[in-house]
């Protein structure tokens, strides 16, 4: 499976831009295919102009909390020969997707750990639903003026999923479900925007506070010195540091003030549990000095990843990343880690 990479240097228009001019063509066919695919996920056909109104409110929220990647979704738009509105509704798709309710087969495994003894390590599955490994794309951008570089995950036309920067700052994301979503700053937009902004853990929780996220997410934060977990629930924040320096999280509130609000099926919490452990144990086998090799052998077997299963509306693992802040590297394996080839990306 080959993987886009763009890397691209400039204003936040112009990095937009070489992104939407670098993956013109597929974001053109995956807009076209079905509405970014979100008329095969829905219970009825949806359009443009019907999704308008909630396009509207959510750049609006957006634009107000962080301009410059405003501005690069309209550089997007404008290097793939798209819509404004069609470049911001490929920041959106999840959050048209919204709370179903419905089982899922998973949504992300991760950990992350800073042993003394060995080096940090943040390593996740991604699954999602819809097949998008198809349209993987690795960004490497540096703001004009900026003082690091990020290197980013992304799916069909997204700013940013997960990723890491060149002050050693690694983050993840795991789906956390409280049913409720709201026109702000997406949980993508938000990982992008602490990747560009924060030098460390530190600086990373001290932005997120001052955040108000569209949805519940779970993020894992790594650097050189701390690994944590910080669990969003609308403007609420829980960060938990593991006295392991070990930090491992499936798709259930952790936090006990969270766990009442958690809204998953009974189903995707037996899932979200057996993934949980099944990580916790592999973490075990593999000590602190572990190759990267053996982290994506935790990510590779069942039920951590999930393998194809012919349901396109039903999460299967999409990519497998394990990123090494200390020496800046992103090894990627798109689609199923146990049919893929080992991709490195430097910062």
């Amino acid at each position: 499976m080959s993987v886009a990479y763009v890397k691209a240097v400039g204003t936040p228009f112009e990095l937009g831009r070489a992104h939407g001019e670098a993956l013109a063509g597929p974001l053109r066919s995956f807009l076209r295919d079905g509405l970014a695919r979100l008329d095969h996920l829905a219970d009825g056909p949806l359009t443009l102009t019907g999704l308008r109104p909630s396009i509207s409110a959510y750049r609006s929220e957006i634009t107000a909390a962080v301009p410059d990647l405003a501005a690069e979704v309209e550089g997007l738009a404008a290097g793939a020969g798209i819509t404004e509105d069609e470049a911001w509704l490929l920041q959106l798709r999840r959050e048209v997707m919204g709370y179903t309710g419905l089982p899922s087969a998973g949504d992300c495994t991760g950990y992350s750990r800073t042993w003394p003894s060995g080096r940090p390590v943040l390593a996740q599955t991604v699954d999602l639903n819809a097949y998008v490994d198809s349209h993987i794309a690795v960004l490497s951008l540096t703001r004009a003026g900026a003082p690091r570089r990020v290197t980013v995950l992304s799916f069909a036309g997204m700013l940013g999923y997960l990723g890491m920067n060149s002050d050693g700052l690694a983050i993840g994301v795991n789906l956390t479900t409280d049913g409720q979503w709201r026109p702000s700053l997406t949980p993508y937009m938000a990982i992008r925007h602490l990747l560009d902004g924060a030098g460390s853990v530190d600086e990373a929780l001290e932005m997120l506070a001052g955040l108000t996220l569209s949805s519940s997410r779970n993020l894992m934060l790594c650097d050189r010195r701390r690994a944590v977990y910080a669990e969003v629930c609308g403007t609420e924040l829980r960060v938990t540091e593991p006295a392991s320096r070990e930090a491992v999280h499936t798709n259930h509130f952790l936090h006990a003030d969270f766990t009442p609000l958690d809204r998953q099926s009974a189903p995707d919490r037996v899932n979200s549990d057996a993934r949980l452990e099944s990580v916790t144990k592999g973490l075990t086998r593999i000590g602190p000095v572990a190759t990267v090799e053996r982290h994506f052998g935790v990510l590779s077997r069942p039920p951590v990843c999930i393998p194809d299963h012919g349901i396109y509306s039903l999460e299967r693992t999409v990519a497998s990343v394990v990123m090494l802040p200390g020496v800046g590297e992103m090894h990627l394996r798109a689609g199923d880690p146990n049919h893929a080839t080992t991709e490195v990306f430097s910062v």
